[in-house]
């Protein structure tokens, strides 16, 4: 199965780029939306001057938040799992298999 690749058009630190992804259009803008700004935050702060430094600070902190959210993720999914594990024994005989979700 072949996805659909869009080529997009991206403005980051007033530069233009052509993105190809199989993403929506509208997300390929928000990501790179996200990026101009944390970019911006990071040259407003006065430390940086340089953009190619500036793009790689906010390329840390955004995979800093990126790894935040993976580790709340797992950690909400750990509650649910044992939560399940509690309610399980409560529920009906036929109530009680474990469903898999692809």
């Amino acid at each position: 199965m072949t996805t659909k690749k869009h080529t997009v058009r991206v403005t980051i630190l007033n530069e233009e780029y052509a993105i190809r992804t199989a993403t929506p259009p509208e997300h390929a803008r928000a990501v790179a939306e996200h990026l101009d700004q944390a970019v911006r935050q990071v040259l407003s702060s006065g430390t940086v001057v340089e953009s190619s430094r500036a793009v790689v600070l906010a390329a840390l902190q955004i995979t800093s938040e990126l790894f935040a959210a993976r580790s709340a993720l797992a950690d909400v999914t750990q509650s649910m799992n044992g939560l399940a594990d509690h309610i399980r024994p409560l529920l009906p005989p036929s109530k009680r298999q474990i469903e898999t979700r692809a």
